[in-house]
């Protein structure tokens, strides 16, 4: 069954906090701009550009003065692997949703082209080395750069709304609930391999992000997914 597309209006020099939706949607930005920030980086987006989100996914938005009007469309995950893109005709998208959310879908992906996040400054790029490896040892990194420890956390929280190694926090706990409902590795196996001291604390992490324990998701993922021969 189709999901009802959603179309919202956000006034101009609005910071919406940092923010979670439990399912996986596009934003398609139908007028006005703005710049979000997330697990995927910082975009600046104006109409025609389009941000994908996975479930799960947190982000803050800063909305320029004129504001935005954006237009929701849930899917099932990222559009060829795209954090963001963008349209030549938005509009087409969104008469689209009004008849059917799921036709929407299929105007956008035809349309998408790939948008790369802004890295033009050093929380970008550190944001970015935690995404490639969640891992990151931040005092290494700041020595590595010459930035102080308590200048990279501050500095890390005013553009991201939270601290960077609450970031690397969310993004290690992110990839684990995704090898949980995707693959049937063992929860063992992975809390081994993404980082965690041992699986009861990856079960803490993912249920701060998720609300329910890998078990849960596990249990939940079973039915969609087939064991090799």
């Amino acid at each position: 069954m189709s999901v009802p597309a959603r179309q919202e209006r956000r006034d101009g020099g609005l910071l919406q906090c940092r923010h979670t939706h439990a399912g996986a949607y596009a934003a398609v930005v139908l007028a006005g701009g703005y710049e979000e920030t997330g697990n995927w980086g910082r975009f600046h987006v104006r109409a025609g550009d389009v941000l994908f989100h996975d479930a799960f996914d947190a982000h803050l938005n800063r909305f320029e003065a004129r504001g935005a009007t954006i237009l929701n469309l849930a899917i099932e995950g990222p559009a060829g692997g795209f954090r963001a893109g963008r349209v030549y005709d938005a509009d087409a998208v969104a008469r689209a949703a009004e008849r059917d959310p799921q036709v929407a879908v299929h105007v956008l992906t035809a349309q998408l082209r790939e948008m790369r996040p802004i890295v033009d400054d050093w929380v970008d790029l550190l944001a970015t080395e935690i995404v490639r490896d969640p891992n990151c040892r931040l005092d290494r990194w700041a020595d590595a750069h010459g930035i102080a420890p308590e200048t990279v956390s501050r500095g890390f929280a005013r553009a991201y709304g939270i601290t960077p190694a609450t970031f690397r926090a969310e993004i290690r706990a992110r990839r684990a609930f995704r090898q949980i409902v995707h693959t049937v590795t063992s929860l063992v196996e992975i809390a081994s391999v993404l980082g965690f001291s041992d699986q009861a604390h990856m079960t803490r992490s993912v249920r701060v992000l998720t609300g329910a324990t890998p078990s849960h998701w596990r249990s939940r993922s079973n039915s969609f997914k087939t064991l090799p021969a």
